[in-house]
């Protein structure tokens, strides 16, 4: 009697495997104590920064082929690694390292009248899917916050950092083997074949969470297509609004250090909103600012009257995360404009009030549906290393499981504890 075929192709035989040793392995991760995953978190800093030569080398290998693909400026800034970065990453690890272990932390103590006593204790999610696309330094960044935080990574790179992201990983994944540690407790995904997604995606068993990392179309795919628990966000809408109040100096540095520090990110300003009152003062300013730093200025009508050669706006421009040098500018009646305006057209991930007036802030702080929300500072904090949490594993502007920078805290769920002394129900 013949034996029946296999339907699964040997791409999801392969994947199948993988992921089923990687639940496999998060017994054993869940059971280190902290000083032992901070060893290891160390180690990995050293190895990458040893290896910079070699990293920065296979990055450049795929720096020259997306140059050859004329891919975009902003993708290509963000897929750049140089030594500086490799630095940041290698401190990044060190900085996760030194933080307190969130596994185990019990988050409440109580007792009932029968005697039991419950504690609510920090756990770890289980096994984590990463898929991002350009940055290298995810590669690392992921890796780090996943094993402090207890968790079992599958980390899935785009084809364009593929030597950037197979070189780091092979650093990575040294000193997991040298410290005696299952190899699966950090996972890539190698192969360029595109299904390979869809297929991880599928994989409920064995994956508890998955976080996309990249464009919207990318994050959009995820969702649709995912049976595992997605947190995501599309895009980064961010906006300024410059009040009434405002101490415009301030708000001039602050609008520009959003915009032009870094424009290829999630958390750069994409649109700026002036208060009626400040405009004939400030936006002729700080459009030859901007303007200075190399930024095409897109305004509504009343601010084209303060500047010459800003092009229209549209309503599309308000809605575009554009990652680049790119500012739409809208003058507003008042903060309650201001607010309308953010709610209706932002992506709910970074957006900040300038101003000196406590009523006007207090009510931008509460109606403002964002994740992280700000009173006279740039969007460009909203990141998991400069709010000490060593790194991120993403934005979220979800609102389950967890919002804003995803640290590790927020790769823990919890579980209740509880202890008798022999109690029945009765």
């Amino acid at each position: 009697m013949k034996k029946k075929r296999s339907s699964r192709t040997k791409l999801e035989v392969e994947l199948r495997c993988l992921a089923e040793k990687a639940k496999a392995a998060t017994h054993r991760l869940a059971a280190l104590d902290a000083e032992k995953k901070d060893a290891v978190l160390r180690d990995m800093a050293e190895v990458l920064e040893e290896g910079a030569s070699a990293i920065l080398l296979a990055n450049k290998k795929d720096l020259v082929a997306a140059r050859q693909k004329r891919l975009a400026e902003a993708f290509i800034e963000r897929l750049t690694l140089t030594p500086k970065r490799v630095e940041e990453m290698a401190s990044s690890l060190r900085g996760i390292a030194d933080l307190r272990d969130p596994v185990g932390e019990v988050i409440k103590n109580w007792s009932r009248p029968n005697g039991l006593a419950l504690s609510k204790v920090r756990t770890p999610i289980g096994v984590v899917l990463i898929i991002y696309e350009s940055r290298p330094n995810v590669t690392s960044d992921c890796v780090g916050l996943c094993f402090k935080s207890g968790n079992v990574v599958i980390l899935r790179g785009g084809s364009d950092a593929l030597h950037s992201n197979a070189v780091i990983f092979r650093r990575l994944a040294s000193v997991v083997r040298r410290h005696g540690l299952p190899a699966e407790v950090i996972n890539l995904v190698a192969v360029t074949d595109r299904r390979a997604v869809d297929v991880l995606l599928t994989l409920d068993d064995s994956i508890d969470l998955v976080m996309p990392r990249g464009g919207e179309s990318l994050i959009r795919q995820v969702r649709d297509k995912s049976k595992i628990p997605v947190i995501k966000h599309y895009k980064g809408i961010c906006h300024i609004y410059v009040d009434e109040d405002a101490d415009l100096a301030q708000a001039e540095r602050i609008v520009l250090n959003a915009k032009v520090q870094r424009p290829g990110v999630c958390n750069a300003v994409e649109t700026l909103l002036v208060h009626e009152g400040v405009a004939r003062d400030f936006l002729p300013k700080m459009i030859r600012a901007l303007r200075d730093a190399g930024v095409a200025v897109r305004g509504c009508a009343k601010t084209r009257k303060f500047a010459q050669g800003v092009a229209a706006a549209t309503e599309e421009d308000w809605r575009t995360e554009y990652l680049d040098l790119i500012l739409s500018v809208k003058v507003v009646k008042d903060v309650e404009e201001a607010i309308r305006h953010i709610n209706h057209y932002g992506s709910h991930h970074s957006d900040a009030i300038v101003t000196r007036d406590d009523a006007r802030t207090q009510r931008f702080l509460k109606e403002v549906d964002s994740a992280c929300v700000y009173v006279n500072a740039s969007t460009r904090f909203t990141d998991g290393y400069q709010f000490g949490m060593g790194a991120e594993i993403g934005i979220s502007t979800d609102r389950l499981h967890a919002r804003g920078p995803m640290g590790l805290e927020e790769l823990t769920t919890y579980k209740y504890v509880i202890r008798g002394t022999g109690q029945i129900r009765e």
